[in-house]
């Protein structure tokens, strides 16, 4: 009895000291440069309806169920989807746009597992006719999800579909 009660104190100590340790915040961003002027791109970005063309989510379910609710391109504009396991089911919403700079979101996931996240695509300009996008979220992690941090890394599991999406965008930008 002596030995459970010892081990299940080391597993609680672990357990606290991991929880101490882990990671409390994640922040995933990624670039782009796309040959055309800032006024465009920024105003092909604020419309949420537009990412469905270049989002690499939506190549992963192309018939993901998506839900509108407002005004496209307006704080306060809900982008709901409900997707296969890849992509879960989730919202995404505008809460913030400061025109040809900046395009500001919450995330909010749903499945498989729920979390939320402040997004945002940043727009700066490099040219005349060359225009930098960033493309970011990041968020805390809760205990005891932030133990499984530690051993998952946010920035290369979401990156690599930031680049592609980035990719997809500056495509879509440069073909106009």
């Amino acid at each position: 009895m002596t030995t459970i009660l010892y081990i299940l104190a080391a597993v609680i100590l672990l357990i606290l000291v991991l929880g101490i340790i882990a990671p409390k915040t994640y922040h995933v961003n990624r670039l782009v440069e796309i040959n055309k002027p800032t006024k465009e791109v920024f105003e092909y970005l604020k419309y949420l309806k537009n990412q469905d063309a270049w989002s690499p989510w939506m190549k992963k379910d192309p018939n993901m169920k998506k839900e509108f609710v407002g005004v496209d391109g307006t704080s306060g504009f809900l982008s709901k989807w409900e997707g296969n396991k890849e992509v879960g089911s989730g919202e995404q919403e505008i809460t913030n746009i400061v025109d040809n700079e900046i395009i500001e979101s919450q995330l909010r996931f749903f499945k498989p597992y729920k979390s939320e996240s402040d997004a945002y695509l940043k727009v700066k300009e490099l040219g005349s006719d060359s225009t930098e996008v960033s493309w970011g979220f990041s968020g805390k992690n809760k205990f005891p999800m932030s133990i499984m941090m530690l051993f998952m890394n946010m920035d290369k599991m979401v990156g690599k579909e930031f680049e592609e999406g980035l990719a997809s965008l500056k495509a879509i930008m440069e073909k106009a």
